[in-house]
């Protein structure tokens, strides 16, 4: 892939700069030689996580608060990576209103500003786990998405895909659509709306059963997040990206009984599985990704492999135990 050189003295705003997607990008993007502002309200991330980096400044606000926009915006980025939203499907059902406004309005007034000011490129991260429905063939590719979706996180998801190509087709606002499949690694915090691999790891280090949702045989397309950053950064100075949803995946999918096993044999937990109801929304056995797209585009190629990103995931778990343990919020 490209080495980014691009981005050497631009000015790059990262809302929700401060989680686990974004923790490693704005650290890569300030390696690179960019500004960075983080906009982050701190609702499902820490101040410990960001990179202390002297490119860096960190800004404690919320995309619907339009003091903290303006303020961000008022330092003209050339370049905006919308990563900040309500998170998790389950969150989404138990607090749709809130989902709604900040998945909804919040993309937006971001939007909005991004127009006013002229940003060079505009890259919104999207959910592959939640665009595609239970009648897009599998692996999934980026034109067969579905409008019968099962969380309201899928359906805001999907919302803020419309609003950015409303501001290309209307503003010709240059925007890349970056669709995610199931994000792991170093930055992201255990937590009562997490994903199952940091919750895992957190149940394993203190000796706890983990519980799967299922029989274990759904399988999932856990990606490594150095390699959802390299696609992101191609996003940003790749021409022909503009106005494409992208899917960023692994391309492989696993097991979770297999992940759980690997975790616990990873921290030396015996407590081993505790199998337990399925959620009602949880109507996807499978998640496949074809990166074919990516491929095409962005020369993304994944290059950290299942295995490893987990190992270095609880490498990440035993550096930060102290942060991580008064932080998990279940």
């Amino acid at each position: 892939m490209a080495k980014f050189n691009e981005f050497n003295n631009k000015k790059v705003l990262v809302t929700g700069g401060a989680g686990c997607v974004g923790s490693n990008l704005t650290h890569k993007l300030a390696e690179l030689g960019a500004e960075v502002l983080i906009l982050d309200n701190l609702s499902s991330a820490y101040e410990w996580n960001i990179s202390k980096h002297e490119n860096i400044k960190f800004i404690k606000g919320d995309i619907l608060d339009d003091a903290a926009l303006k303020r961000v915006f008022k330092e003209n980025p050339d370049y905006v990576y919308h990563l900040a939203a309500h998170f998790a499907n389950q969150n989404s059902v138990d607090n749709p209103e809130k989902d709604l406004m900040v998945n909804g309005i919040g993309i937006l007034k971001v939007l909005q500003y991004a127009q006013l000011v002229g940003v060079e490129r505009f890259i919104y991260s999207s959910s592959g786990c939640g665009v595609y429905g239970l009648e897009s063939k599998m692996p999934f590719k980026e034109h067969d998405i579905s409008i019968s979706l099962h969380t309201p996180y899928q359906v805001t998801k999907l919302l803020g895909e419309l609003y950015t190509n409303y501001f290309k087709n209307l503003y010709d606002l240059p925007i890349v659509n970056a669709r995610f499949f199931n994000v792991f690694g170093p930055g992201e915090v255990p937590g009562k709306y997490r994903n199952v691999i940091p919750n895992f790891f957190y149940w394993s280090i203190t000796k706890q059963s983990l519980p799967i949702t299922g029989d274990g045989s759904e399988t999932r397309d856990w990606t490594y997040v150095a390699d959802i950053v390299n696609g992101l950064l191609a996003m940003g100075i790749e021409e022909s990206a503009i106005g494409e949803a992208i899917n960023l995946g692994s391309g492989e999918d696993h097991k979770v009984i297999d992940m759980a096993n690997k975790v616990n044999s990873l921290t030396g937990n015996t407590e081993g599985i505790a199998y337990i109801a399925r959620r009602d929304w949880d109507a996807k056995s499978k998640l496949l990704s074809s990166i074919d797209k990516a491929k095409d585009i962005l020369n993304y190629k994944p290059t950290v492999s299942f295995e490893n990103g987990l190992k270095n995931t609880y490498n990440w778990f035993t550096d930060n135990w102290d942060n991580i343990e008064k932080s998990a919020e279940f």
